[in-house]
């Protein structure tokens, strides 16, 4: 009897830790995907942006190509010879129209020019790669992801900048050796690529529990 208990409570710790390692592993394959989730929808939302910027460069030069040739229209509709006794009623009938004219071309193609010149700094909008690779380059000392993320989302309100997204693009630049990652306990910094000459002290790596 006491043989059948023991074997009972053996196989159901063994359950309950084959169990507790199961969720464990679930718990981190959902944050993963998660943070790939919010990669992918950044991604997504610089394209859709990208995409709005380049069809109004599209729509300012597609007004500005014919505007521009309507421009010399009235120069050569004034070398065509009127009847004789009609010559000088047609000229000065045809001044004020050509006048008129003229003036439109040039305020439209004005404004054509200015939707590029929008449409051009919308493009020079700096990526959350080049953010974070300046702001590590302008701190004195490690940051975290968190703190990193507190900071971009100070200084660039308008680009909703997530913490996840940002450790991800951390770990990216560490893989380019475009960045450096240091840890000190169960925290983890970052810091900009040293310059030549320079060591790192190594991470610290967690201790292994002896088996009491």
């Amino acid at each position: 009897m006491t043989e059948t208990t023991s074997a009972a409570t053996a196989l159901a710790s063994q359950y309950a830790a084959q169990v507790s390692g199961d969720l464990e592993r679930n718990v981190k394959e959902q944050e993963r995907i998660r943070t790939e989730i919010d990669t992918l929808q950044e991604q997504l939302a610089t394209l859709h942006h990208d995409h709005t910027v380049l069809n109004n460069i599209r729509q300012a030069l597609e007004v500005a190509a014919p505007l521009a040739a309507t421009a010399e229209v009235p120069e050569e509709a004034g070398a065509v010879p009127a009847p004789r006794g009609k010559a000088s009623a047609a000229a000065g009938n045809s001044k004020q129209p050509t006048a008129k004219k003229a003036g439109t071309p040039q305020r439209r193609t004005a404004g054509g020019k200015q939707a590029r010149k929008t449409a051009a700094a919308k493009t020079a909008e700096p990526t959350l790669v080049e953010l974070i690779s300046r702001h590590l380059a302008a701190q004195s000392e490690p940051r975290s992801a968190a703190e990193i993320t507190a900071d971009l989302g100070q200084a660039h309100s308008d680009r909703g900048i997530k913490t996840t997204v940002v450790r991800t693009t951390l770990e990216n630049l560490v893989a380019k050796n475009r960045a450096q990652r240091t840890k000190q306990g169960a925290s983890v910094f970052y810091t900009a690529p040293e310059a030549p000459g320079q060591t790192t002290a190594p991470e610290e790596k967690p201790q292994p529990e002896h088996a009491k």
